[in-house]
């Protein structure tokens, strides 16, 4: 997964999903820190690589190429006739950790559940075909990896005798939404769902990011947005003249002076900005047992230093958030060359750092757009990474009829096909976990409750992404008990119901 090349050039997600359910939670983003190998907690065992023959194409009856899907299995806890429990992959690669620790195995524990988790096609050791050409990615969608899912579990219930066993499936970020999207498409294979953080609209600009995480900033320091939006107008204006942007290259520790190209720009911006909407998202997020890295700087460290006067000005303490950045993630300097991260993204081959950021780039481009542009004037971080910038990626990497229309009508689409924000009225047995603090939160169901077709959401306030997932900790807020527990409560009632 992605390194320093990677880290830096998915400028519109400086975010992911997606698991590894830290690919399950996490959308791609630069410094995510999941592309490290996972330590187990002492004295646990992973469970081993099992591989499924999966179909490459579920909607054409006359392919029948098939390739190896990547699964892990816990049966611990399992006894024959309770639930199976079946954690939806994201956009990355899953990981073993997953199968002895996080909540859900905690629920399996609880109630004698098979723990199983599926890779999603295309991420991780799960890639259908030989190369991400156009040609090849015409089978990366979501519908596609739904009926992997589907058909993975009409298979493996035969083969481990599952019975009439209810199948509750689980997934945070983009596999939420995909367990939403899966109760929804196939209702008869999958009893209940989890969909932790799951972004069920589909958005071009998803200017709501940049808002949410400025809310998100005020709760730690009344000053601190304040201080952000003076930094990033001193920004700007430096940017205008060659002598202040060779300024900004020593400031900010670029690897290659600064131009007046309004791409290298725009990624430079939108870096910068990415230092704060990384930390916010996952903000306390417990991911330090997986190895990830960055767990420990949160929304209070950041504006520690942007209202610490005695750090210099707020440009530079704006600088100075940057260089811990750059520190924490082991990079010597921040690369803002837009050619160069195109190229890497045009890369076709399964070689190279940025393979998976090509591949969740080629499903917002697609299906979902989640751009988090700076086109909200709500948000302190200033107005030079704007949706023209991400849509011009789409046309750089994929070709010129990637446009903005086209990306819109398959947004569009994504938004008819799965319902959208009223998927509450259409589907059942589906619950809604959100944080507060999480600016995925936007696009997700947060204050719902249709109680006839057991639809409900569990808001957490001071929460950020997919923190309900995480294995508990001490220091968990009341608030985030309380929800596991609430959500705890509601499997025990699906399976009393499945029982009946």
């Amino acid at each position: 997964l992605p390194t320093k090349m990677a880290k830096r050039t998915i400028s519109f997600f400086v975010v992911v999903f997606a698991v590894v359910q830290a690919a399950a939670c996490r959308h791609w983003k630069r410094n995510s820190g999941f592309h490290h190998s996972p330590p187990l907690p002492e004295g646990a065992q992973p469970p081993k690589a099992q591989w499924f023959t999966q179909r490459l194409d579920h909607f054409d009856p006359q392919n029948e190429a098939t390739w190896k899907q990547r699964y892990f299995v816990n049966d611990t806890f399992w006894k024959k006739g309770s639930p199976v429990f079946l954690m939806l992959g994201g956009e990355g690669p899953a990981s073993p950790v997953w199968n002895v620790v996080g909540a859900w195995i905690e629920y399996a524990s609880q109630y004698s559940a098979l723990a199983i988790q599926v890779e999603h096609r295309f991420y991780g050791e799960s890639i259908p075909t030989k190369n991400t050409t156009l040609e090849s990615l015409q089978y990366l969608s979501s519908e596609q990896a739904l009926a992997d899912f589907a058909y993975f579990r009409q298979s493996m219930s035969v083969e481990l005798e599952t019975g009439n066993a209810p199948w509750i499936v689980f997934g945070g970020s983009y596999s939420g939404a995909l367990s939403a999207w899966i109760r929804l498409k196939y209702p008869n294979l999958f009893f209940a769902s989890i969909a932790t953080s799951a972004p069920i609209q589909a958005k071009l600009n998803f200017v709501e990011y940049a808002e949410v995480v400025s809310n998100s900033l005020s709760t730690s320091s009344a000053g601190c947005v304040d201080a952000i939006k003076k930094a990033t107008t001193a920004f700007e204006t430096l940017l205008k003249t060659e002598t202040g942007r060779q300024g900004l290259t020593k400031q900010f520790q670029l690897c290659a002076p600064l131009n007046d190209d309004a791409n290298d720009i725009a990624t430079f911006a939108e870096s910068a900005a990415g230092n704060f909407f990384g930390v916010v998202q996952y903000n306390k997020d417990n991911r330090a047992f997986e190895g990830g890295v960055g767990g420990n700087i949160t929304i209070d460290t950041l504006c520690g230093i942007m209202t610490n006067s005695s750090a210099g000005d707020e440009l530079a303490r704006y600088a100075a958030v940057n260089s811990l950045m750059l520190k924490t993630y082991e990079q010597k300097c921040l690369d803002v060359n837009y050619t160069a991260m195109i190229e890497g993204m045009r890369n076709t081959t399964l070689q190279g750092d940025v393979i998976a950021g090509r591949m969740w780039f080629y499903q917002t481009c697609t299906e979902f757009g989640y751009y988090q542009s700076s086109d909200s004037p709500n948000q302190p971080f200033g107005t030079l990474f704007p949706l023209s910038y991400q849509i011009e990626q789409c046309t750089d990497v994929f070709g010129k009829t990637f446009t903005q229309d086209f990306i819109q009508q398959s947004i569009d689409w994504t938004n008819e096909n799965y319902g959208s924000l009223g998927l509450n009225r259409t589907t059942s047995r589906t619950l809604f976990p959100n944080g507060s603090i999480d600016p995925w939160h936007a696009l997700g169901l947060v204050d719902v409750s249709n109680i006839i077709r057991q639809v409900d959401s569990v808001f957490i306030d001071g929460t950020a992404h997919c923190a309900n997932m995480y294995p508990p900790q001490m220091s968990d807020l009341p608030e985030l008990v309380r929800a596991r527990e609430r959500i705890s409560e509601q499997i025990w009632l699906w399976i009393n119901e499945a029982s009946d």
